[in-house]
């Protein structure tokens, strides 16, 4: 609940210069247009393929020590294609220039090219560092899978450099420029795609923390070319969490009656890039949801929504909350075992 309330206050702090200027009346102007997307309920509508060819640079950064051979460390980057869908928000959204320049960080074993498992961090949580320890990744890179750590947009390297907190300025400009901030994290990623296949990877899995879990499961959507999604914690419906967050929620209710923005308005805005509006394209048999039990960001009923939507896939409860995972090694063995059951392996 401290944790909730904290992240909550974060997001109240940098939407609040938001709120307080003409940006909820354009917003309400703009909402329109993202509605009318979701109706279509055309995921290839929503989220068009990126072009072919993106030129994707590679640097070595070091190496990671192997128990059976050393691996390169590579950090990729490259200049993302991706425009705003919403013709009337593409100007301010292209003014993020930090933001237009996409990154991940990339584990190979030398005699690769082996399956890749790529790893979408949370809110606020993009340090390769953190995500290593946090996902135990070296681990996985032990058991023979190469690593792709990707950069959501608005985190890391692609934050303005006075952006108050990392990930700021994913929420902190409106719901139109969230909803663009979520298709670019698709777009951006769906770009790694091609840069691996175009290495000689064969097979592609991803996972995902929180808000990854929640690129990752609309990626189940969208890419049928990913052979396990296996969303963690994951928030599957933004708009009931955003009544929920105190004090976030004040600012919520406050904008929804000055501008006439409704719950309503919004969530139907909102399901443009919500993994409930779209069918998987990823088979039941490769998908997997973890869930937290004692969770309050990402509550139980977020996971268990998207388990009955995807047709009661592979569901494994921890204990704990959204970041202690009281029994965080019980399901990494979980994820193992559902990769190599299904044939997720380096031969």
């Amino acid at each position: 609940m401290a944790l909730r309330t904290a992240v909550a206050s974060v997001l109240t702090g940098v939407m609040l210069p938001w709120a307080l200027s003409a940006g909820p009346r354009r917003d309400r102007d703009r909402l329109g247009f993202y509605r009318d997307l979701a109706a279509t309920r055309d995921p290839d509508t929503a989220f068009p393929a990126p072009p072919p060819g993106v030129e994707v640079s590679s640097a070595g950064s070091g190496g990671l020590e192997s128990r059976r051979r050393a691996a390169r460390v590579d950090l990729l980057r490259f200049e993302s294609p991706f425009v705003a869908a919403n013709p009337a928000v593409r100007e301010e959204y292209a003014r993020f220039a930090r933001n237009g320049t996409a990154w991940a960080q990339h584990w190979r074993h030398a005699d690769g090219p082996r399956p890749t498992l790529c790893v979408i961090h949370g809110f606020g949580a993009s340090p390769y560092w953190f995500n290593r320890a946090f996902f135990a990744l070296p681990s996985f890179f032990h058991h023979g899978y190469d690593i792709l750590l990707y950069t959501l947009p608005f985190h890391g390297p692609r934050r303005s450099k006075l952006a108050p907190v990392n990930g700021a300025e994913l929420f902190g400009s409106g719901l139109a420029h969230l909803n663009e901030g979520i298709g670019q994290g698709v777009h951006d990623f769906r770009v790694l795609i091609d840069y691996l296949q175009a290495s000689g990877v064969e097979r592609i899995a991803v996972t995902g923390l929180s808000l990854g879990g929640y690129v990752s499961a609309l990626l189940a959507a969208v890419e049928d070319r990913l052979d396990l999604v296996i969303p963690i914690a994951p928030v599957v419906s933004m708009v009931p969490l955003m009544r929920q967050w105190f004090p976030a929620s004040l600012l919520f209710a406050a904008v929804s009656r000055a501008h006439g923005i409704s719950p309503q308005d919004a969530e139907s805005a909102l399901a443009v890039h919500c993994p409930l509006t779209y069918e998987p394209v990823v088979p039941n048999e490769r998908l997997m949801i973890i869930g937290g039990l004692g969770d309050r960001l990402a509550p139980p009923e977020q996971a268990q929504m998207l388990w009955e939507h995807w047709g009661r896939p592979r569901l494994h409860w921890f204990s704990g909350s959204h970041m202690v995972h009281a029994s965080r090694a019980a399901y990494l063995r979980e994820i193992r075992g559902f990769m190599q059951a299904t044939g997720f392996t380096h031969a």
